[in-house]
């Protein structure tokens, strides 16, 4: 008699679950799929009569803590016309919401969100108690959106937000609902009775909550089943008392801020004291300023920015002045992750190893492993392993057996994979390594060069006695590339961090394991280190890690069966070490150079640049100079109040965060010496002595005027400007006084005779001297006055003259003796035919009787005695009547409305137009009547015509001058038809959108097993719609019952029920249509179920 063992699988076929009508409520979760419920009935009638509510209020409710407060924030652009009411209902009633946009000055129809807590959003939720409506009126142009809730529950209590938006506009409102009488069974929505039996608490909950802080009141909710927290917080607030209104905080925070994963988002307070020092905290721990955490303070307004935003940064921001705070918190919505390549089928031999590889749309993604519907994780056994690497995410299952066989599924919040892995049994090869030995009553079963794979259950069962298992010892194996590690890798940890290295182990009997560093055996006994072993894993920690924790760690575990080493390398890393105090280079009117050295230690990273603070000597609030890291060690400061002492400071920034800041520079005070003394000249002279004056410097600054220094030398020195510059002329200039004098005015006495000389003025004040009055120019004894043009304020600015209007310029000037006068025009000297000069010892004259257009331009004088010069230059533009527009045609008519367009005149009048004149005239009496005056654009629609008339047009330029001569008429007239004449459109040729059929998507060869249903899909696109037929080895299969055909959106999938071995072959799809066809093909391959064979050992 003999006997075959083998195994049955059973796979159920799924079924897709219908849609179910959930519940508004967000504090309840998704239905599992394998818990399938009867979907609600079809929404029905209700008698319940409507109630709305009567709060207008649409902001938070005054007793919630900030922290549990709705989003209150509102866009300003203000679509709507009316907004959604908080509201109360009863239980078992019906509420309307209404919410109504104006449409006038939208191009396309808004779209409108209506949303529950957070984030619900109810478009999916709609059924027996819930409907949402919307219509326009036409006439009004008014968009209305209604959300209704039938015979409400209690647990549709809470806070909603309607949101709409259209393009670029966006606005939102939040209300609220209120259900009175709650205690009555949920319904259809209440899916939290499928969590919790009773969520009335048996315990005083209101007292817990009242003596709570805010940050505790979902914990409580959690702890005692309560499903309608907002509502009972809601009521809470009559029971507490008004917050007094904050003396630190002219405005807080907003109760709740969203940005998308990766924008940036920026926290605003405005403080009453602009001096005011302010903390941020996230989580309750302060917020120091980094490269992601940007601190700005603008007089009594306080900015927290965080760039590139991560799932990390959803948390409670806090800003602190003193004991005063306000609180908000931050969600980071994060992006759908998507399943780019899906899993594949597997079938494998018992006892081998099986990787299961996805890939994800975006890297570092979290995704979760399914089998059978339950959650895989990494369990001691070491069975499964989870490894990533980018996009790409791989299950691993070592030695598989029977007992692995299943569907496999990977899920993502955006998407999720299926996959069958399926064992087959392996059969002992008697005739390599493994051999019987029979001696009498002994049987032996020997197996030479034992390998992992060989471990297994072994059984021989003689008659009357029972069986006797075999197993293997397992060396010990460090398993560091299932972390996504190899043994080159580094671990970065940054300083003050825990450290954590979970490295998995294998190993029967379970090993030892021994942590080193260096020389040195790491025990629980030195302190901040941790060390523990558990089946499959190893976990090494150190707490606060440290520079010196720097290094490279072993890891050593040990069994009978053998011993395996690895070591992890790991760096910790730190915010560099503050900069040395800064060095002021050189100070300016209003600026200021600063220098420093980089950091000696750099944190183990690279130093990306720095951040500069300056602050008043007597102040306490730093300002922040620069927001991007600067990346040289040299700064000019700019912006600086001249006179005021300042300091500066600097931080290193590298890649984890920004040093402390380095100590204080010196004070420096931004001062610039004053302007050179102005109008030096001789007053008096004699053969030994010569009396100088001059004026003030026109600019003397913060900085008091000490006094003036005055100097000469031999005209023999050939004193030059680039010496000047350079200041390598001080041994030649010889002070005329041993000090400073503060008279604008001084004798020099003691001259040599005969010789001429130079003479300069400087203005000293504590930034030194100025540049010298007159460093280059000589004064001779023979000049006693310095040529100087006094230009009128009036001639400063572009003088404006019409055509044919008279200029006269009148501009004096100075200097002894009569200095020679040069006018220009562009440069180039005047036509005395044109311009009329008249020049007297102290001004000179420019007159033009009657003006044209080519007289505008640059006219420039010049004063020159000897080698002493000044210049003076006056712009002159003659403007004149524009000409007329050009090209004036009729647009379109349509109604009582002309459209006009022209283009501007070519002829502007030299200066800019300022607008048109359009006027209209019936061609009956051609009276002219103006329409528009001033009007700036070059076209325009004239309304308001009578019918039946046939009108002509004109327009006029105008500029500064006036409208120009003529006008510019219309070449056509515009008839304003009477109403009954019928429209004929235009006749367009019709456009042929036919398209032969092409397959965009091939069908795939595929091997299937014997008794499973099999898809073959691929995809078409043709217009019109072609016709599909299924072909098998070139036979047509369109009418047999074994197979189905399905079309769906160009998608065609044919179905064969329950192939077997005949039914594999080539199958072929092809798609005709009156522009032509297309075929595509593939092979189907049908394997038979495999069936292993039992032997009985004799």
């Amino acid at each position: 008699m003999s006997k075959v063992k083998f195994e049955l699988k059973i796979k159920e076929s799924e079924v897709k679950e219908p849609e179910k009508a959930v519940s508004p409520d967000p504090a309840v979760a998704e239905p599992k799929p394998e818990e399938p419920k009867e979907a609600p009935p079809a929404p029905t009638g209700s008698s319940a009569p409507d109630t709305s509510g009567t709060v207008s209020d649409c902001s938070a409710p005054e007793g919630l803590p900030e922290s549990h407060r709705p989003d209150t924030r509102q866009d300003l652009t203000g679509l709507f016309t009316e907004k959604p009411q908080s509201g109360e209902v009863n239980v078992g009633e019906n509420i309307t919401f209404v919410a109504r946009v104006c449409g006038e000055s939208l191009l396309k129809k808004p779209s409108v969100k209506w949303i529950k807590g957070k984030w619900m959003d109810l478009a999916s939720k709609s059924g027996k108690h819930l409907q949402l409506k919307e219509h326009y009126d036409r006439n009004s142009k008014v968009y209305t959106f209604e959300m209704h809730i039938i015979a409400a529950k209690a647990n549709f209590a809470g806070a909603y937000r309607c949101e709409v938006s259209s393009r670029d506009k966006f606005d939102s409102c939040n209300f609220d609902l209120v259900v009175h009488d709650a205690g009555e069974d949920s319904g259809e929505l209440d899916f939290s009775a499928l969590l919790k039996k009773s969520t009335e608490p048996e315990v005083d909950v209101w007292e817990i909550l009242q003596n709570a802080p805010p940050s505790e009141y979902e914990k409580i909710a959690f702890q005692y089943g309560i499903t309608d927290l907002r509502g009972m917080l809601k009521r809470l607030k009559k029971m507490k008392k008004e917050e007094k209104k904050s003396a630190a905080f002219l405005r807080k925070l907003d109760p709740a801020y969203q940005v998308e994963k990766g924008h940036k988002i920026k926290l605003q307070v405005e403080v009453a004291n602009p001096d005011a020092e302010v903390k941020w905290l996230k989580n309750g721990q302060e917020i120091h300023p980094t490269g992601r955490y940007i601190f700005e303070s603008v007089g009594n307004k306080r900015f927290l920015t965080i760039n590139n935003c991560t799932l990390a940064d959803d948390a409670a921001y806090t800003c602190t002045i003193g004991e005063e705070k306000t609180v908000t918190e931050l969600f980071v919505k994060e992006p759908p992750v998507l399943i780019v390549r899906n899993l594949e089928d597997q079938m494998v031999m018992k006892g081998e190893r099986v990787e299961f590889e996805c890939e994800v749309s975006e890297e570092g993604a979290q995704v979760k492993w399914e089998k059978d519907g339950v959650e895989l994780t990494r369990d001691e056994s070491f069975k499964y392993r989870f490894k990533k690497d980018g996009c790409k995410h791989v299950l691993i299952i070592n030695d598989v057996t029977k007992e692995d066989c299943g569907h496999y599924r990977v899920k993502t919040n955006g998407g999720q994979s299926f996959a069958e892995l399926m064992v087959q049994g392996k059969y002992l090869n008697l005739q390599t390594s493994v051999y019987f030995l029979f001696t009498f009553r002994i049987h032996k079963l020997t197996i030479d060069d034992v390998k992992p794979e060989d471990e297994g259950d072994y059984t021989f069962v003689p008659e009357g006695y029972k069986c006797v298992n075999i197993f293997f010892k397992d060396p010990p194996k460090i398993h560091l590339d299932c972390m996504g590690r190899t043994a080159e890798s580094t671990i970065l940890v940054v300083a003050g961090n825990k450290l954590r290295l979970d490295v998995p182990i294998t190993g029967d009997p379970a090993p030892t394991v021994v942590w080193t560093k260096g020389e040195k055996v790491l025990t629980d006994s030195d302190g901040r280190v941790h060390v523990e072993s558990t089946k499959g894993h190893c976990i090494f920690t150190i707490e606060g890690a440290e520079r010196q924790d720097e290094g490279v760690y072993s890891v050593i575990v040990r069994n009978p069966a053998g011993e395996d080493t690895a070591d992890i390398n790991v760096k910790v890393v730190d915010v560099p070490d503050p900069p040395e105090a800064p060095r002021i280079l050189s100070v300016g009117e209003d600026s200021c150079v600063v220098q420093w050295d980089p950091p000696l230690f750099d944190g183990g990273q690279p130093v990306i640049g720095y951040v500069l603070e300056r602050k008043k000597k007597k102040s306490y609030r730093w300002m922040r100079l620069n927001f991007d890291p600067f990346k040289e060690t040299t700064y000019e400061a700019k912006r600086m109040i001249e006179g005021v002492p300042y300091e500066m400071r600097v931080y290193a920034v590298n890649a984890i965060g920004m040093s402390r800041p380095s100590a204080a520079s010196q004070p420096f005070v931004p001062v610039a010496p004053t302007s050179e003394p102005t109008g030096l000249c001789v007053d008096d002279i004699s053969d030994t002595t010569i009396s100088l004056k001059w004026r003030p410097p026109e600019r003397i600054g913060s900085a008091e005027l000490e006094g003036y220094g005055v100097e000469y030398c031999k005209e023999g020195c050939n004193i030059t400007e680039e010496m000047i510059l350079q200041k390598s002329f001080s041994d030649e200039w010889i002070p005329a006084f041993p000090s400073l004098t503060e008279s604008t005015s001084v004798i020099v006495c003691d001259l040599p005779t005969g010789e001429k000389m130079q003479f300069r003025v400087r203005a000293y004040n504590m930034a030194g001297p100025s540049l010298p009055g007159h460093h280059v120019n000589h004064l001779h004894f023979v000049i006693a006055e310095r040529p100087k043009i006094w230009l009128p304020r009036n001639l400063r600015q572009t003088l404006i003259k019409k055509v044919g209007e008279t200029i006269n310029l009148v501009i004096p000037f100075q200097g002894k003796p009569r200095p020679q006068v040069t006018w220009t025009k562009n440069d180039e000297l005047l036509d005395p035919r044109q311009v009329s000069i008249r020049n007297s010892d102290t001004d000179t004259i420019l007159f033009i009787r009657k003006s044209e257009r080519k007289d505008s331009g640059k006219y420039e004088v010049q004063v020159q005695i000897e080698n002493v010069q000044d210049r003076a230059s006056v712009n002159i533009q003659i403007v004149d009547l524009p000409g007329p527009p050009q090209n004036l045609k009729v647009i379109d008519v349509w109604g009582f409305n002309v459209a006009l367009e022209w283009k501007p005149p070519k002829d502007n009048g030299n200066c800019d137009i300022t607008g048109y004149t359009i006027q209209k005239a019936d061609k009956k009496t051609m009276d002219w009547y103006t329409v528009y005056e001033q009007y700036r654009r070059t076209n325009c629609v004239v309304s308001d015509l009578i019918m039946g008339n046939e009108y002509m047009f004109r327009v006029y330029a105008m500029n500064m001058v006036g409208l120009s001569p003529e006008p510019c008429l219309s070449k056509d007239s515009a008839y304003i038809q009477k109403t009954g004449i019928v429209y004929k459109p235009p006749s367009y040729k019709e456009h042929d959108f036919s398209e032969a059929p092409k397959f965009t998507h091939p069908l795939v060869s595929r091997s299937v097993i014997a008794g499973y249903n099999a898809t073959l899909s691929c995809s078409v696109r043709g217009i019109p719609k072609p016709k599909i037929t299924w072909y098998k080895n070139k036979m047509d299969i369109t009418n047999e019952a074994k197979y189905r055909m399905f079309s769906n959106q160009g998608v065609l999938t044919l179905e064969i029920r329950k192939p077997c071995p005949f039914d594999g072959g080539v199958y072929m799809c092809k798609a005709v249509n009156d522009s032509g066809e297309d075929i595509i093909e593939c092979k189907l391959e049908v394997r038979c179920k495999y069936m292993p064979l039992t032997k009985k050992a004799t």
